[in-house]
């Protein structure tokens, strides 16, 4: 690639400026609650209210945000199909957030069942925008996070979960569709000249990783088949775009950068979550708990570097090439990470992961850490919905007695 490795974005590229007060609202606290304010029933506290939040805010249809609210500044976005992949995203990533809850109200049930009519009827519908865009992995990811949860709550209804499963297996097959020639997958082929049926742009670690955790949880689940050439090749791409340390490089392009600013430890705080769990999820014998345990105290000790970037209105204007939307993706994939952890260390890290969710968590009940139109505040609780889940049951033995923790 000719071009400056920070020109890649991780939703695409954005066009003019406005100011960066005009767009920063609610809850911007660099602060971080008491450890005494965090317990199981304040975590639980947060989750209502994040539920509570996403049902007032779900669209007619069952899906969640929209493509309004633009701004002097917005991602690019080639219509219609970028919006499409964006709203299967954020949705999907809602919906699996309102199911890992456990929220068992009337109208909570109710959103869930709008959400998923939406996602049988639309899924299906999901391609790439153009040739400068494969968007839609994001949403045949996180379309596959919501139906695992769908398929797990339709226990017992055989025929349910036979439909929940032919549309994971088809958002896989689609997938694969889009694979990078170098294994893996990008998001953008904006800057190339040449353009090909199967994508030739930027292979990027992190969206490698996604798809890569989605398809191992749907495979755990549902019994779907995964194509075993396209497991070896992505995993693959995302070996090479790893580093001694386990940074893990932006994209393709940026292997041959390895102290630029975003490849460097606190430009990939997040990633390196994500990578980390794909890697080990597939049998990566070089993913050891010392090197889990290490990444996430890391992500813990230097979120602050994240934070700086969290709500800015510019992709990487911050410190490490950092973008605001790298914040939640983190936050989630430490738990994606983490859960490869013995028990003990896992309640140690839930509660200083559930400290940092508690304490941004905005008025509304809502997190988010980007303006994507309105698609942010969707999935960014749908992330800190997912993670609070996994804080609250692994916190759930620290608040007992320690006779009851020893108990089989």
């Amino acid at each position: 690639m000719k071009h400056f490795p920070w020109l890649v974005l991780l939703f695409g590229v954005c066009v003019a400026q406005v100011p960066e007060p005009t767009l920063r609202r609610g809850v911007d606290s660099r602060v971080l609650i008491p450890e005494s304010a965090v317990t199981r029933a304040s975590v639980r506290d947060a989750q209502r209210r994040g539920v509570d939040f996403l049902v007032q805010k779900q669209n007619a249809d069952g899906s969640f945000g929209g493509p309004q609210r633009t701004k002097g500044l917005n991602i690019y976005a080639p219509l219609p199909g970028a919006h499409d992949a964006f709203l299967a995203g954020a949705s999907g990533l809602a919906l699996a957030g309102l199911l890992d809850a456990g929220d068992d109200r009337a109208e909570v049930k109710r959103a869930i069942a709008l959400g998923e009519q939406w996602a049988m009827k639309d899924l299906p519908q999901l391609r790439r925008a153009d040739m400068t865009t494969t968007y839609n992995i994001w949403g045949h990811a996180y379309g596959l996070r919501a139906l695992v949860r769908l398929h797990r709550q339709a226990e017992g209804d055989a025929e349910r979960q036979q439909k929940l499963k032919q549309l994971a297996q088809q958002q896989i097959d689609l997938a694969q569709r889009y694979e990078d020639l170098n294994g893996g997958w990008g998001y953008l082929d904006l800057f190339d000249e040449v353009k090909t049926q199967k994508p030739t742009g930027i292979t990027t670690s992190f969206t490698s990783a996604t798809m890569l955790l989605a398809m191992h949880e749907a495979r755990d689940v549902m019994q779907v088949v995964l194509d075993p050439r396209l497991v070896r090749s992505t995993l693959a791409s995302i070996e090479r775009q790893r580093f001694p340390d386990f940074t893990y490089a932006y994209s393709h392009g940026h292997r041959l950068y390895p102290q630029g600013e975003i490849n460097r430890r606190n430009g990939s705080l997040a990633r390196s979550q994500a990578c980390n769990a794909a890697l080990k999820a597939y049998g990566e014998e070089k993913i050891t708990q010392d090197v889990l345990a290490r990444w996430c105290e890391n992500f813990l000790e230097f979120e602050s570097w994240l934070d700086h970037g969290r709500k800015k209105p510019v992709p990487h204007e911050s410190t490490f090439k950092i973008s605001g939307y790298f914040y939640y993706y983190g936050v989630y994939y430490f738990t994606e990470s983490a859960k490869h952890l013995p028990q003990e260390k896992q309640r140690e890290l839930a509660r200083g992961l559930a400290r940092i969710i508690l304490s941004r968590q905005e008025k509304d009940g809502s997190w988010w850490d980007y303006p994507l139109y309105d698609y942010h505040q969707a999935y960014g609780t749908g992330y800190a919905l997912m993670a609070l889940a996994w804080c609250e049951q692994a916190m759930a033995t620290s608040d007992l007695p320690q006779a009851a923790i020893e108990k089989p």
